[in-house]
């Protein structure tokens, strides 16, 4: 097999915690070769980030945390404290040679190193400088931290997330993972490959400016288009959807079931499956704008029909004419179930203290240039033996 679609591309690795390194994860599965830069003795902060640890028999790197696996396959990890002008030199003669650089200090904060933008191009014009920060690199909130929780709350993701305000347990909610983070970190990748397009068409490098709360207000999509539109701010609805019906968790009789009938035709099956077609000729639900207007009424209904039968007598009932639904899995289920089997993504890679490690595959399938998973995530200066010799190699050029 040919090695990632983007073998031989350099990324110097300035970021730590999720949102740079998850963008610098899926590079090096797609090929690159990434150059993790950590503090000496700490490292990234996430190796910490637990329990659960990974237990290795490593006596200087004896566990990290599955969180800090997370995010940092592929990479090979290199400890140079650039505070020292030893560190500094190091570090630029690193970037002299990569195509890529990727941090998310605070803006400004790299430049006391002469490792910012400005200076960074002016010993490798071509380089391509992918800035991560909470607010940007201006505006009234440029010098701010920005942390994923503030970021889904600033950004409007907590208003619309979690139960109906009047309900018990209702009010905002975090959503489950850093999607803020894994969100930025994804509107990086797609930057980069831009950038990288542009450069082999006029061979000029750029700086990269993205933030964690600009993304956030970009994902609303939906939600964001529908309050531009009628000018009212969207409330949570638990698992319900804005703009069709059903489409949501109902109670069944040992558990719950989602539903997600997106179309006329697809509620004209689920009445059929449910023992009620007259539901679909009836004015209040037959079009989904209709339903959206009537949406307690018709939730209502169906509820009480569900709850009269059991989970897996639903399902199969509803996947037999095709109306989209779903068990409600933990992730013990997630991991079992077939389809994600077959579609492989889970596997191991060796690791240099633990013997192996479980990985969540990258979820993109290329037919011609598979992923390229070279590594686990690296111990703590695993690499630094080969620093010597990548400085070496600059100098000989």
């Amino acid at each position: 097999m040919m090695a990632g679609p983007l073998a031989g591309i350099k990324v110097l690795d300035l970021s730590r915690i999720l949102a740079g390194p998850w963008s610098t994860q899926v590079l090096a599965d797609y090929g690159v070769e990434v150059w993790k830069i950590e503090r000496p003795i700490t490292g990234d902060d996430t190796r910490s980030w637990g329990p659960p640890f990974i237990s290795g028999d490593n006596t200087q790197n004896p566990e990290d945390s599955a969180y800090y696996l997370t995010a940092n396959r592929g990479k090979k990890s290199f400890t140079i404290d650039f505070t020292t002008e030893t560190g500094q030199r190091q570090v630029r003669e690193l970037a002299m040679q990569a195509d890529i650089i990727v941090e998310n200090y605070k803006v400004g904060g790299l430049a006391k190193y002469q490792l910012d933008y400005a200076s960074i191009k002016s010993i490798n014009p071509k380089i391509i400088y992918c800035s991560i920060t909470g607010f940007g690199q201006d505006g009234p909130y440029a010098q701010q931290a920005g942390y994923d929780a503030m970021i889904q709350a600033m950004g409007g993701l907590m208003s619309i997330t979690g139960e109906q305000e009047e309900l018990p347990g209702g009010g905002p909610q975090r959503v489950g993972v850093a999607v803020a983070d894994l969100m930025t970190g994804m509107y990086a990748v797609s930057a980069i490959l831009a950038a990288l397009y542009h450069r082999e068409q006029t061979g000029e490098g750029q700086q990269l400016d993205i933030a964690l709360l600009d993304t956030m207000v970009a994902m609303l999509a939906n939600q964001g288009s529908n309050y531009l539109v009628s000018g009212q701010a969207p409330k949570p609805m638990g698992t319900a959807h804005p703009n069709i019906v059903p489409y949501q968790a109902f109670a069944v009789k040992d558990g719950h079931i989602f539903l997600a009938v997106g179309n006329d035709q697809q509620f004209i099956k689920c009445c059929d499956v449910l023992g009620c077609p007259e539901l679909t000729t009836d004015t209040r639900f037959a079009e989904n704008a209709q339903r959206v207007n009537n949406r307690i009424e018709l939730i209502t209904l169906i509820g009480e029909r569900l709850q009269t039968r059991c989970l897996d007598e639903w399902l199969a009932d509803f996947n037999q004419v095709q109306v989209p639904c779903s068990p409600i899995n933990t992730l013990d289920r997630v991991f079992t179930n077939p389809q994600v089997q077959h579609r492989q993504m889970q596997f191991e890679l060796p690791h240099a203290g633990a013997g192996k490690v479980p990985m969540v595959a990258n979820p993109v399938k290329f037919s011609a240039t598979p992923n390229d998973y070279q590594q686990a995530p690296p111990l703590l200066g695993e690499h630094n033996d080969e620093l010597e010799s990548l400085i070496n190699r600059k100098c000989r050029q």
